[in-house]
């Protein structure tokens, strides 16, 4: 009802202005149902398809300080254990029946970090003990300016998570999952894949020298 009386008011607006209607568009969850809810809701997708020009699907925040005794990806492509992924979510969203022309897909540019309880174990589903170095982000959090200057100062080493298309790094027993060029590269082109609207970041600023904004371009 209140994405109806929007468009009106759209409407109402252009005609009174003769102005082009403005944009209406919304931040969504990375699924078309709050499946994880302890009572799960939908979105009202035949109102979306008429009354918004587009969605941000928010394709991150999959795992973080929440689950202190494991690491986690931030943005799981893939997830072969869970439906916590950005494929389930923008499949959800596409089986739901909502036009690609109007889906758009949530890319992060920070990380979340873990402390690792054993620093021999670091894969993406280590054991830890909590959080792990905080940033301007927050608890748990390093923007990904931060996380390059954590690699580079501690001399982390980097890894890729094959089942979830996503980079890592640690040093010692401090480790954070976040995207890279590469990860990057592989979400953009699964969004092509899908021929859906495009892709957004969150946020510009995060970016060092706007090196993972120009791999998205």
């Amino acid at each position: 009802s209140l994405f109806d009386e929007w468009r009106a008011e759209i409407v109402k607006e252009s005609k009174a202005t003769h102005r082009p209607q403005l944009l209406l568009s919304a931040a969504v969850y990375f699924s078309s149902t709050f499946f994880l809810a302890a009572t799960p809701r939908t979105y009202p997708i035949a109102s979306i398809n008429k009354n918004l020009d587009w969605i941000n699907a928010m394709c991150y925040d999959y795992h973080g300080a929440w689950e202190p005794t494991i690491t986690g990806s931030n943005s799981a492509l893939f997830d072969p254990k869970s439906n916590i992924s950005t494929s389930y979510g923008l499949g959800s969203w596409i089986q739901a029946g909502i036009l690609r022309s109007k889906l758009v897909m949530g890319l992060p540019l920070y990380g979340r970090t873990w402390t690792l309880k054993d620093p021999s174990v670091h894969g993406v589903g280590a054991p830890a003990v909590g959080v792990g170095p905080e940033g301007d982000g927050g608890s748990g959090i390093l923007l990904y300016y931060e996380v390059e200057e954590f690699n580079k100062k501690n001399n982390a080493t980097v890894g890729f998570d094959v089942a979830t298309a996503s980079t890592y790094s640690f040093a010692g027993t401090a480790w954070v999952g976040y995207d890279d060029g590469r990860s990057t590269a592989a979400r953009v082109g699964y969004a092509q894949a899908l021929r859906i609207r495009g892709y957004f970041f969150w946020a510009l600023s995060f970016d060092l020298d706007w090196k993972i904004s120009r791999t998205g371009t």
